[in-house]
């Protein structure tokens, strides 16, 4: 107890990063969308045809993104949406850095519409780290 007291910002810290590691999550859950792993996107590309869309910037885009993946930056989804109206009723799996950008993106699609939408959890980070191949 004594060692809490004595090292009360330092035990702040570190439950503020917990609580950032696990943010993407719990707010996907909390908003209705569908948290998925690099695994479980794969399946929904390779088996119901899902649309990868990553809205990342465009530097961050330039660096690698998942092959056959669509660009559309977080900024410019709600002016581009008429270009996914074709995806409407097929899966979309949104992507970005971390899982952030792309759960806000998840439900600006749900409010235009578009039922079948996935959170990548953990975002390219998570791609990475699971040895999927990107392209550049």
């Amino acid at each position: 107890m004594d060692f809490i007291l004595q090292n009360i910002w330092l035990v702040l810290l570190a439950l503020l990063s917990g609580l950032m590691l696990v943010w993407p999550s719990i707010s996907g859950r909390l908003s209705g969308i569908k948290q998925v792993g690099p695994q479980e996107a794969v399946q929904l590309y390779n088996h119901e045809d899902a649309l990868v869309l990553d809205v990342r910037e465009e530097s961050e885009w330039r660096d690698g993104h998942i092959p056959k993946a669509r660009h559309v930056p977080l900024r410019q989804l709600k002016d581009r949406l008429k270009e996914l109206e074709k995806f409407k009723d097929k899966p979309i799996v949104a992507v970005c850095r971390s899982g952030n950008r792309s759960a806000h993106a998840c439900r600006l699609l749900r409010q235009a519409g578009f039922e079948r939408v996935h959170n990548l959890a953990g975002g390219m980070l998570a791609w990475e780290q699971a040895g999927l191949p990107k392209e550049k």
